[in-house]
């Protein structure tokens, strides 16, 4: 019995981690601790301004699965998008923390098409790759819009 409930505890622990949201703060602290970097058109991060590049609200899921992006690759990763408005909504979106974008280089190029599994088009004709880990990668011309389910591991 008790380890049953041991065992309820820690599945239920990792349920909310995995839902947790995290503030700008905690969110930018964690990247640059890995060594990723972010940019915006508007040298900004406040999420209601579409020229920032804002992780308020972003899944500490996701910020996970950004990092193992970067220790797999072993490539430089420049964050180009968060959670700021201006982006289709949806369940996995943006603004609900599960996508972000990141600039294109031909390290990370190369590690996305030569390690995912190439799935069908999107339907404006966007190239998608599947990791093992379930995560959508999607070749959008100058950035990978990159839909984390899990933290990749």
């Amino acid at each position: 019995m008790k380890l049953f409930l041991f065992l309820s505890a820690v599945l239920w622990a990792l349920c909310i981690s995995a839902q947790t949201q995290l503030t700008q703060y905690q969110a930018a602290q964690r990247f640059k601790a890995a060594g990723i970097l972010s940019r915006s058109t508007g040298a900004c991060t406040t999420k209601s301004n579409p020229r920032c590049t804002s992780f308020s609200g972003i899944r500490a899921t996701t910020v996970a699965g950004a990092i193992t992006l970067k220790k797999a690759c072993k490539c430089s990763l420049i964050i180009t998008s968060g959670t700021e408005v201006g982006h289709p909504t949806g369940k996995y979106s943006h603004s609900t923390g599960y996508k972000l974008d990141f600039a294109k280089n031909a390290a990370l190029n190369r590690y996305v098409r030569g390690t995912f599994t190439r799935i069908s088009n999107r339907s404006d004709g966007a190239s998608r790759y599947k990791a093992r880990s379930g995560n959508i990668y999607v070749d959008e011309g100058n950035h990978w819009d990159v839909t984390f389910f899990t933290d990749g591991r």
